[in-house]
């Protein structure tokens, strides 16, 4: 388990001003009607479209690589909706870190909940299967109001935001792990806990295995869920995340435990990793996080890349 961060006296140097003005101006914004931050969120997102040329080619090109059966007009719409979906995700990191329960419970649905309840009366621990939507910082707190879990996470190079950051995310949850922190992710897997891990980035070449990803043939796709799987008393449950239409808020679906997972072939099990994620992201595309540089390691170190 990460040492919790603790508030610094530190934090009040000027340096840090800009920070603290910025969360002062955006707790006061938290309280406006839902709709209306969702409203600002895609006005935000335009404008970042418009000011984040690299990100836009980045993903850009990422749309361009998974769905080459649309035609460009069409990926150019799910791109301007994907930046106008990153601007709400301001909005729903401090809706996840920063409403009250009252509030967000108004907002939240939760289904499935009858899988997790299912592993722990069998005694065992959840490795939660979860992808990179643009709102996971609010479905996270939502799922926390039934069965508070632990995160696997990186902590900020800025003390100030990991100690905001740190606080945030344990308001409906117990802890966080560091992502190098292995060892105690196996720990609370195998004290029962409920953790959630990402595993559809592109973590570099080392313990991983490439296999399809949308038309790319060979994604690098890492093997870390097949390690906590196969050396953790738990059960391996994906979990769906969408925001809803009409401002209704955020969904958030635990699916049946993967059965015979791992099989023992790596393979073929992160391709069905990789298979569950195209279907989370197929279900509200937008809402995908295509800013990252999902494909930046190739096969061989000398293949040409592909941004």
């Amino acid at each position: 388990m990460v040492k919790a961060p603790q508030f610094q006296w530190s934090f009040l140097h000027p340096r840090y001003w800009g920070i603290w003005l910025g969360c002062a101006v955006l707790w006061l914004i938290s309280w406006l009607p839902y709709a209306v931050l969702m409203k600002l969120g895609d006005g935000i997102g335009i404008l970042l479209l418009k000011l984040l040329k690299s990100r836009a080619k980045v993903a850009r090109r990422n749309l361009e690589l998974c769905f080459p059966e649309k035609t460009a007009a069409e990926r150019e719409q799910l791109l301007q909706a994907n930046f106008k979906e990153s601007g709400r995700a301001l909005f729903d990191t401090i809706i996840g870190w920063w409403w009250p329960a009252w509030r967000l419970k108004r907002f939240a649905v939760l289904k499935g909940f009858e899988h997790i309840q299912a592993a722990r009366e069998a005694g065992k621990g959840v490795l939660l299967l979860a992808s990179h939507m643009l709102h996971l910082e609010a479905g996270g707190r939502i799922f926390g109001f039934s069965l508070p879990s632990v995160g696997f996470y990186r902590p900020h190079n800025n003390p100030l935001m990991d100690w905001l950051q740190y606080r945030g995310r344990i308001k409906a949850n117990k802890y966080m792990i560091g992502k190098r922190e292995v060892k105690a992710l196996l720990q609370a897997l195998d004290e029962g806990e409920v953790c959630f891990y990402l595993p559809d980035q592109d973590y570099g070449r080392k313990k991983a295995e490439f296999v399809p990803f949308f038309a790319v043939k060979e994604t690098a796709t890492t093997t870390g869920t097949l390690l906590f799987a196969s050396n953790a008393n738990c059960q391996v449950i994906p979990v769906y995340t969408r925001r809803l239409p009409g401002n209704q808020g955020y969904e958030v679906e635990c699916l049946p435990a993967l059965q015979q997972f791992p099989s023992g072939d790596d393979a073929a099990d992160v391709r069905r990793v990789n298979a569950w994620v195209e279907q989370a992201v197929l279900r509200a595309p937008e809402q995908y996080m295509w800013l990252h540089r999902r494909f930046k390691t190739r096969p061989n170190p000398d293949d040409p890349g592909l941004y």
